[in-house]
């Protein structure tokens, strides 16, 4: 598990919004990699994208669950995608909308050949949730590369940080033999952001290194 550390982080150049798309196949040319991040409606997801991108308005925040209905994608330092997904669970929207929110996620994760890797958001704040493991429990079952990202730590004391990421990790090994990454994030202080564009810049080079290519 990723905490707060000091790291060699990726320099951020250029992070400039791409399109927004109702459909996964309006995404993006899958040619470079892509990372996504997801969650419930009201997981910080945007507040996280902004600080880890150092702009403040990059990812569009909002007091409204929901905001994000579309598939919105940034391109990163010209080489990588980082992708913003709706958020599922919760939202002030109609049943039906909320299953097309649904389909759309799920074609989008299922189909992404380029999508290298899943960063499942959640809040530090609570025990584990259903809504959560549930989403959790699909991503192993489909074989969906993800992590998981624990966000609003600075909303609590850091022993009780702690002992709800346990809560996690305990509840996960009762059906998953290993973890996932884990990284716990504070938007707010900007902490945990720097890891994950660690290891995105690890994982970038990787690929780069043994040749990947995302074509069909």
């Amino acid at each position: 598990m990723v905490y707060f550390s000091k790291i060699l982080k990726m320099v951020i150049k250029t992070a400039d919004f791409v399109k927004s798309s109702g459909k996964w196949q309006d995404c993006p040319e899958p040619k470079i990699p892509e990372y996504a991040f997801i969650g419930r409606s009201n997981v910080g997801k945007s507040s996280l994208i902004n600080a880890m991108m150092n702009k403040k308005d990059l990812a569009k925040t909002s007091q409204t669950p929901g905001k994000t209905q579309l598939i919105n994608h940034f391109l990163v330092n010209d080489t990588w995608y980082l992708t913003d997904l709706p958020g599922y669970g919760y939202a002030k929207v109609s049943k039906s909308l909320r299953k097309d929110f649904e389909k759309l996620i799920t074609n989008y994760i299922l189909n992404r050949r380029n999508l290298v890797n899943l960063f499942v958001l959640v809040d530090s704040r609570h025990s584990p949730q259903k809504i959560d493991m549930e989403f959790i429990q699909w991503c192993g079952e489909s074989g969906v590369p993800f992590s998981i990202v624990f966000t609003k730590a600075d909303k609590l004391k850091p022993n009780m940080v702690i002992k709800n990421v346990e809560d996690y990790k305990n509840e996960l090994l009762k059906t998953w033999e290993d973890l996932p990454e884990l990284y716990v994030t504070s938007a707010e202080k900007k902490e945990g952001g720097d890891e994950i564009l660690n290891f995105i810049q690890k994982t970038n080079e990787f690929l780069t290194n043994n040749n990947v290519s995302f074509d069909e």
